[in-house]
């Protein structure tokens, strides 16, 4: 796909204009000393607790010490042009807050943000080059809504493409996005889906990825988001399913794949996982097949 990235629609400039900007924006960021990142945790072995006032700290062991992170499905709602719909050919998809479509979608911030605030750190490493930070890489992020609905997909949001970026990986290998705690729809444990790729060059083209994976949220965290008002019915879902009986974390129980979590419903949760790679090796290799369509299919509306 040469040349996707620009797209013939008014200033639209493509994901290359995006991305130069906010490298450019992150160069001066760092000049002034401000942290391009909104937060940044460390996973480690560990436990979920919950405070007295609604307060979450978890951590979790990542797969940094056990090899490459498994290889998941992208499932059956990727926006990638594996599965119809492309969000990856449109300008505004380079960018670190994902709560709101953007160009063509007519969704606002106020509408399509509705829920417990996220923020996502996805820090990358090179296991073929003595798990070096993966500079310069490309990660695009996607998730349910609060109700358990895909943009692009679901019914009625056919023209949406919010809960939907793309990031670069800074000088650490890490990337962060902003957006909310999704829903637990019937059939799957909570998760966000990410694909890597070694530049933004690639990313057009979903064949090129070099992992595709999926990040297990834990149960104390959940637990206390699904109290909040407008997710009762992931309270319900999530009391049917569990990591070891998930279809894609059962193999190891989520273990290689669950965040670390910390913050509370009414201030927002950092969410973070270390996400190792061998770039040499072929994807798909391990786990499910990226694509297949595998891993449960969201309700049209609010979770059942």
């Amino acid at each position: 796909m040469v040349g996707a990235w620009t797209r013939v629609r008014g200033a639209d400039q493509g994901l290359s204009f995006d991305v130069t900007t906010l490298l450019n924006r992150r160069r001066v960021l760092q000049l002034l000393g401000v942290g391009a990142g909104t937060l940044t945790l460390a996973a480690c072995t560990g436990t979920a607790t919950t405070g007295s006032s609604g307060s979450t700290s978890s951590s979790a062991s990542t797969a940094a010490s056990d090899g490459e992170i498994p290889e998941e499905t992208a499932g059956p709602y990727p926006g990638d042009g594996s599965n119809g719909a492309d969000v990856l050919e449109q300008s505004g998809i380079g960018r670190s807050d994902i709560r709101s479509s953007f160009g063509t979608g007519t969704g606002t911030g106020s509408a399509m943000a509705a829920g417990v605030p996220m923020t996502l750190t996805l820090a990358l490493t090179d296991l073929s080059d003595d798990s070096s930070p993966m500079e310069g890489a490309a990660v695009h992020v996607w998730h349910c809504d609060r109700d358990g609905a895909y943009s692009l997909y679901s019914e009625g949001l056919e023209d949406e493409n919010h809960l939907r970026g793309v990031q670069v990986a800074d000088a650490d290998g890490e990337v962060t996005f902003t957006s909310v705690f999704p829903a637990c729809y019937s059939g799957r444990w909570l998760h966000i889906h990410f694909e890597v790729y070694s530049d933004v060059a690639d990313i057009t083209d979903s064949t090129e990825a070099i992992a595709t994976s999926q990040v297990a949220l834990p149960k104390a965290a959940c637990d206390v988001v699904y109290a909040t008002t407008g997710q009762e019915r992931s309270v319900a879902n999530l009391a049917r399913v569990s990591l070891s009986d998930d279809d894609v974390f059962g193999d190891d129980d989520g273990v290689s794949r669950l965040a670390a979590v910390t913050g509370s419903a009414a201030a927002g949760y950092a969410v973070s996982l270390d996400v190792p790679i061998d770039p040499s090796t072929e994807p798909g290799t391990s786990g499910s097949t990226p694509g297949s369509g595998v891993g449960g299919t969201p309700p049209s509306g609010a979770p059942q």
